[in-house]
């Protein structure tokens, strides 16, 4: 064996042992270091392996040692963990050990956290809390029935399309029970009748003296008719003339629109029949207690009796006398209030001078 070729083989040997130092040093932590042991269980690694990093803080501070099964079917895997002393500080008996991995697929460490200020130092030897690992096949899994749950429902969706498709169908041709009722006018017109024989029944009792009194009390017999003469707002400009009336001394109660002092209105309709005018409006407001609803209703109610009242006393163009219900109004006081607003004739556009030639 030649000189050259016994030194070649003791360089090689020598790169070869500087190397496994090298990775069991980088692997496993210097064995001139000061290390302490901590030990934490889990129900599954996770794929953790021996040798694999611990973190504290994110930083590689340690190693774990070793991974030990249980002896029992309802035992822990206790994996054991050698630590740099200086982690003794921020690691402390309530710190929490984790296993996480290097992006989804990456390799498996322990991360441990930062214990509380008033935890207890570790002394080395003892057993901390762990989590539950994050494992990608349960992900996995579950994501499946997410899916197989989703393609379920769609099929359960569709099937229900088809049966109301097919029930519309039947529907359109007239069969059963709803497509006769559907496709026949003769209950149409039975319905349309009823109606009519309805409306004929209610004025009948509209004439009854037993229930004449009743219709009387509240002001107006008709609900349809309160609103045949009402305008939404009122015109532009200023009125020419106004009447105002309080509503206690005008109706008999707060919640009616029967009249019990309505010759307090001559005023105004003596007013109207003497006066030309283009239009008259009867706005009425209740105050700004109860319900909006039942306050408009009865606004309404107390501007037909009014404008009927006048109507029928005086004669005047009932055409350009108008109704309009406010409803609450807190501008109108706690009673709300009744005006007549007398407005003039529209003025007809001016006529160009004609030119004789």
């Amino acid at each position: 064996m030649s000189r050259s070729f016994r030194l070649g083989l003791f360089i090689l040997t020598t790169l070869a042992i500087l190397a496994v130092c090298v990775f069991l040093v980088g692997r496993q932590e210097s064995k001139f270091g000061a290390n302490y042991r901590v030990r934490t269980e889990f129900a599954n690694v996770a794929g953790l392996s021996e040798g694999a990093d611990v973190r504290v803080g994110g930083t590689r501070k340690g190693t774990v040692r070793s991974i030990t099964l249980p002896k029992t079917s309802d035992g822990k895997v206790t994996v054991t963990m050698d630590l740099a002393k200086e982690t003794q500080a921020i690691v402390k008996q309530d710190s929490v050990a984790s296993i996480q991995a290097e992006g989804l697929l990456g390799d498996k460490y322990v991360e441990i956290s930062f214990g509380s200020v008033e935890g207890a130092r570790l002394k080395g030897g003892e057993t901390i809390e762990s989590e539950p690992p994050f494992d990608m096949s349960d992900l996995f899994a579950k994501a499946s029935q997410l899916l197989d749950t989703g393609q379920g429902a769609l099929e359960s969706i569709q099937g229900a399309t088809d049966n109301i498709e097919l029930i519309t169908g039947k529907i359109n041709s007239g069969k059963g029970t709803i497509g006769k009722l559907v496709n026949d006018t003769t209950l149409y017109k039975q319905a349309a009748a009823g109606v009519t024989s309805l409306h004929d029944d209610a004025d009948a009792l509209k004439q009854n003296f037993l229930l004449r009194g009743f219709f009387k009390n509240r002001g107006y017999a008709n609900p349809v008719e309160i609103t045949e003469n009402q305008i939404s707002q009122l015109p532009a400009g200023p009125a020419l003339k106004s009447f105002v009336f309080n509503p206690n001394s005008l109706f008999d109660k707060s919640d009616s629109a029967k009249l019990k002092n309505e010759k307090s209105l001559n005023a105004a309709g003596q007013y109207l029949q003497g006066q030309a005018f283009g239009l008259a409006v009867i706005s009425v407001s209740t105050g700004d207690r109860g319900d909006s609803d039942k306050a408009h209703v009865l606004s309404e109610a107390r501007g037909f009796v009014v404008r009927k009242y006048l109507v029928d006393s005086f004669p005047l163009d009932d055409t350009r006398l108008k109704t309009l219900a406010v409803g609450k109004s807190a501008a109108a006081g706690a009673d709300g209030s009744i005006e007549i607003l007398i407005y003039g004739a529209p003025k007809e556009p001016t006529k160009a001078p004609r030119i004789v030639r």
